[in-house]
């Protein structure tokens, strides 16, 4: 079967190098031929697989962002929103699609973080893709066993009176939190908050940035 520009995408969506010589692994090989198989079969087609992949691309921090942010200034939206973070989302037209969102405040008494322990679960919809050091084993075993000094080494000290908690994601269930806003923001309006608002502060591995950092 003749190839052509579909087929460089990886399986996460994204092209593989035109002018890399290095030979596909089995698995992008795989991916390849089971997709030419269901457009052949007319189960999809090549647009609509770029028109998938390009919503997958758009996802990104800032939609978990702009969440925290109307958290931060609407208290009736914040309680939604950690009663159920699905249908919360929901309303600002974010759609995390079937799995159960769970949102978590981060307050001065306790401090979540997030981690998956068999795989990388992530509220992609919410975050985009994870980093890497999220899909490590070293950060899934190591945040569960010793969560206070894995923050440390990500920069975040805390006092000894804040309880840490771990949140273990699922394949059905994920979890956003809602880092404690920061002193001095009192004036900003909800689209300067959301720049605020970092990815690893969403997984709780950071804290939301102090205004004019």
């Amino acid at each position: 079967m003749p190839h052509d520009q579909h087929d460089h995408l990886s399986p996460s969506g994204h092209p593989y190098r035109k002018d890399d010589d290095t030979p596909l692994s089995y698995w992008q090989s795989m991916e390849i031929a089971v997709r030419e198989l269901l457009v052949e079969k007319e189960i999809t087609s090549f647009e609509e697989i770029s028109a998938q992949i390009e919503k997958m691309d758009a996802r990104s921090p800032a939609i978990g962002a702009a969440v925290v942010a109307r958290a931060w200034i609407d208290p009736e939206f914040k309680a939604r929103l950690l009663e159920n973070g699905s249908t919360a989302t929901a309303e600002l037209g974010f759609d995390v699609g079937p799995m159960h969102l769970i949102a978590l405040e981060n307050t001065a008494d306790a401090h979540n973080i997030v981690v998956c322990t068999l795989c990388s679960c992530y509220p992609r919809n919410l975050l985009g893709l994870p980093p890497d050091w999220y899909k490590s084993r070293a950060y899934r075993s190591r945040t569960v066993k010793e969560p206070r000094k894995v923050l440390s080494e990500f920069g975040v000290t805390l006092p000894q009176t804040t309880q840490i908690r771990v949140h273990d994601s699922t394949a059905d269930m994920r979890y956003v939190v809602i880092p404690a806003r920061p002193i001095g923001s009192e004036a900003l309006d909800e689209a300067e908050l959301a720049k605020l608002v970092t990815r690893d502060s969403m997984i709780g591995t950071g804290l939301a940035l102090a205004p004019n950092a």
